[in-house]
């Protein structure tokens, strides 16, 4: 990475790192982009990398995408990239884990206001709180980025899959699964596992703009409502969790 003292005119760097700024790279310093997180007009090198690899990972899968591709969309070097993340991996294990683990904790937290209520929680209010953060992620340009990159991270080599989903989601999804058990009495733990998967694919399907509702019925769904698709969603997912044993 070449240092700032080796640009023309450029002041000696200190001897405390300090976070690289659009203005340390020669880019404008202020550059209005609201990520999620973060307030408008507050930007930093680190978040732009990640920002422009969600889109490029989302769009071009892993294998697709290169170092340099993220460089060019973030305007930064590769040198600069492999500084802070260490390689293509670890830049793609950052940008699937801070918006995974984002989603986890949000589910964690709103089981846990159900188990607080004081009374059993109903199977719909149990999807509905597994559902919803991905929801309320999808509500952005952003998130709906990540939903597309999640959805192909069930396309991508088990070695990258397995890990990137068992580290974000292992812990949240099991709490679901255990408490779907107790909510379902009538189903064999096979049963329960079974239709947990169901409503994750669901879920993924749905909510990773494949555009396939509005080519089978133009006009008729609407996929920016997120009331209509919680809706759908939800009572789809309900009924089959609720249905008799095979």
């Amino acid at each position: 990475m070449k240092s700032a003292s080796s640009q023309p005119n450029a002041a000696p760097e200190p001897e405390t790192a300090q976070p690289e700024t659009a203005a340390k790279r020669g880019r404008p310093a202020q550059r209005r982009r609201a990520g999620p997180g973060r307030p408008e007009g507050v930007s930093n090198v680190r978040d732009e990398i990640l920002d422009a690899a969600e889109i490029e990972f989302a769009n071009l899968g892993y294998a697709g995408t290169s170092l340099r591709n993220v460089a060019e969309a973030a305007q930064v070097t590769q040198a600069l990239i492999n500084y802070y993340f260490g390689s293509k991996y670890g830049l793609f294990e950052e940008v699937f884990l801070r918006r995974g683990r984002q989603i986890a904790d949000d589910r964690m937290q709103r089981l846990e206001e159900l188990r607080r209520s004081g009374k059993p929680p109903a199977v719909a209010d149990i999807v509905r709180a597994f559902l919803m953060p991905a929801l309320s992620m999808r509500s952005t340009a952003a998130g709906r980025t990540f939903m597309r990159l999640q959805a192909r991270l069930h396309t991508e080599p088990p070695e990258i899959s397995y890990k990137l989903r068992n580290e974000a989601y292992e812990t949240s999804t099991r709490l679901f699964t255990e408490t779907l058990r107790d909510a379902l009495p009538h189903l064999s733990e096979k049963d329960v596992y079974w239709r947990m998967t169901l409503m994750i694919g669901a879920y993924l399907y749905a909510f990773s703009d494949t555009h396939r509702l509005e080519e089978m019925a133009p006009g008729i769904v609407n996929l920016d409502d997120p009331e209509e698709i919680l809706k759908a969603i939800t009572s789809f997912v309900t009924a089959g969790m609720l249905a008799p044993a095979p």
